[in-house]
């Protein structure tokens, strides 16, 4: 019986192993206190993170998102996104619902809906749905193939966070 579970486990670990998996070759960007999630795609590992933007040890409410590139393509070097990205592609809009609780979408994507906010630990975090549940957000990945500058050719989005109320890793494969 004991064997039997043992085996129970190692084969759920794996299963779950996989289907939460880096991508090959992607890196894992190094956890800072303010940061929220981030966002990597084909065709390279240059990584977008997406923080808090804290002034004097608050969250400056006219721009509460700082938004910046990992170059691991090139040195690991953080930059800056450039205004096209920042406007067309990679940035946040976002709209103050009520105290420490806004409302955000990509600039390139004004249908899909996350939320920062102040949580029941006392830190901000971005909700947003997956499989159908409100979860904390912690990594967007695009497989992009082919396409255009303007016009990328997106063949799925995967959504990656955690269940709030059980602290378990949610997963959910969108089909572009």
């Amino acid at each position: 019986m004991k064997i039997f579970l043992l085996v129970v486990i190692f084969v759920f670990e794996g299963i779950v192993t996989t289907l939460f998996a880096q991508p090959a070759g992607f890196p894992i960007p190094a956890v800072t206190p303010n940061q929220l999630f981030y966002l990597q795609r084909t065709p390279n590992t240059n990584t977008i993170v997406y923080e808090l933007n804290m002034v004097n040890g608050k969250l400056d409410s006219e721009n509460p998102i700082q938004i910046f590139w990992l170059r691991y393509q090139e040195k690991g070097q953080k930059e800056e996104l450039t205004y096209i990205q920042r406007k067309f592609a990679y940035g946040i809009k976002y709209r103050k619902i009520k105290e420490n609780q806004y409302e955000l979408s990509f600039v390139s994507y004004k249908k899909y809906k996350m939320y920062l906010q102040l949580a029941g630990d006392g830190k901000f975090k971005v909700y947003t749905s997956i499989n159908n549940k409100m979860a904390v957000l912690n990594k967007i990945f695009l497989e992009i193939n082919g396409g255009a500058f303007w016009t990328p050719n997106i063949e799925f989005v995967e959504i990656i966070g955690k269940d709030p109320l059980s602290n378990e890793l949610v997963k959910e494969r969108i089909k572009i």
